[in-house]
């Protein structure tokens, strides 16, 4: 009888008329139970949560009173604060002294199931808000930026949208800029040779813009292009700047970036291609904790970076192997000892008799405090870099997405990690926070145990 009992539910309790269990069965199926045997002999209510006792004793009442619950009761059970699971059980008469036989359904799957459709719908919806906010963000830029700018179809040639700023300059109204041809707009450029023009100024590092004089207005105009891909189809962003926009743009720029310098709160280091500085600001003193700038000139950065060399020749051997490197993550180390995370951008600065190295310097601390409390709060919910996986919904089950998407961003982390560090392993596995030979295993796994030797 305590065999079938078992089979036809996850878990069955015989409770006598005060309340106390007399036995526990479980299926032996399932081990997610763990040992109850402690529950025997004792009363009920210590195992159930407080929401749970008086539903559970109000049951009970009506079952010693010849009434049954005819509908499924819905417990949920507390061992020790240690963990809390629901059940639904029903009850049934058993044996002559009105004890009480419960068949209990594990509803741990179906809340799970719940709370992972609840969080892909939140997620859904965060997403079709976000894009109705850069929407909006895009409008309002669109028609406040000073900037002229138009967006042009690399395959047609044509403008796919354009501001107010574009079509005074050019000599149109905005609605007749849309779906244009953008050469034609121009006297001295055909369609071909402007797209073409266009292309290869986005594959030259230093910006190049390309000159050319307007057909209605006969203003001399620079074409500052941007390439990019958007649903399958490259598109290119066109700055235009007339003449007085150029002058005062160069008469300007020395004394913005003089102004920068002082007044961001972002720490700014110059260093030598060896990695002593040369000149910082006083946001990179704040950082550090350093009164006096000459206690800083002429150190190497080494000394104020959590990972010391190892840190320093990644964004050293960065910036000079492609000119710059956008975002690399690690913590300064103060003289007071405490470790700031901050997010470092490396530039190479092109320049034969001073050559040179700029570090912009974020102070992250806030942020990832940000993100642990988010993270703690919405119990596990999607972060918003995940939301692309959305797209997948529907073509593979949700443990297939996940165990998906893990290996890939494993697999990109580590790869990026030998990269950054030119194939050194053992500074790979310390940036990664991994043993070495943990490092080792996961090169095999995914296949990059012999790439770059």
């Amino acid at each position: 009888m305590s065999s079938i009992i078992a089979a036809a539910s996850d878990i069955a309790l015989v409770v006598s008329a005060e309340g106390t269990i007399l036995s526990v069965l479980l299926n032996r199926q399932d081990d997610s139970f763990g040992n109850l045997n402690h529950w025997e002999g004792r009363p009920v209510v210590e195992f159930l949560t407080d929401e749970s006792i008086e539903k559970f004793q109000h049951a009970h009442d009506a079952y010693m009173s010849g009434h049954p619950p005819r509908k499924p009761l819905e417990l949920n059970h507390s061992d020790n604060a240690v963990w809390q699971y629901p059940v639904r059980y029903t009850f049934h008469r058993f044996g002559q002294e009105n004890a009480v036989l419960l068949l209990g359904r594990d509803l741990r799957p179906i809340a799970e199931t719940q709370q992972q459709l609840v969080q892909a719908q939140i997620a859904l919806e965060q997403g079709y808000e976000a894009r109705r906010e850069f929407d909006a963000r895009y409008r309002v830029v669109m028609s406040n930026v000073d900037d002229a700018v138009v967006f042009v179809s690399v395959q047609t040639g044509r403008i796919e949208d354009a501001n107010g700023q574009a079509a005074e300059l050019l000599g149109l109204k905005p609605e007749a800029l849309m779906g244009a041809s953008f050469a034609s707009l121009f006297s001295d450029r055909s369609g071909a040779e402007l797209t073409e023009s266009l292309m290869n100024a986005t594959l030259t590092d230093d910006g190049q813009a390309i000159s050319v004089r307007t057909a209605r207005t006969r203003q001399s105009v620079d074409l500052h292009p941007v390439l990019f891909r958007a649903a399958g189809q490259r598109v290119l962003m066109c700055r235009l700047l007339g003449e007085h926009a150029i002058a005062g743009q160069t008469d300007s720029a020395a004394n913005h970036a003089a102004s920068l310098f002082r007044g961001t709160t972002d720490g700014i280091v110059f260093m030598d291609p060896r990695g002593t500085t040369l000149s910082v600001n006083d946001a990179f003193l704040d950082m550090v904790g350093t009164t006096h700038l000459s206690d800083v000139v002429g150190q190497s950065l080494a000394e104020y970076l959590a990972r010391g060399q190892i840190d320093l020749g990644v964004l050293l051997e960065n910036a000079a192997r492609s000119g710059q490197m956008r975002v690399y993550a690690t913590r300064l180390v103060n003289d007071l000892g405490a470790r700031v995370p901050v997010e470092v951008s490396a530039t190479a600065l092109e320049d034969a008799k001073n050559p040179a190295v700029a570090l912009i310097i974020r102070d992250v601390s806030r942020m990832e405090a940000v993100r642990k409390a988010e993270s703690g709060n919405t119990g596990g919910n999607m972060p918003e870099p995940g939301r692309n996986v959305m797209d997948l919904v529907g073509s593979a089950s949700l443990k297939e997405i996940v165990a998906e998407t893990t290996d890939v961003v494993e697999k990109m982390c580590i790869e990026t990690a030998v990269n950054l560090t030119r194939n050194n392993r053992v500074a790979a596995a310390e940036m990664l926070g991994l043993s070495r030979q943990s490092l080792y295993v996961k090169l095999r796994k995914y296949g990059l145990l012999s790439k770059n030797g």
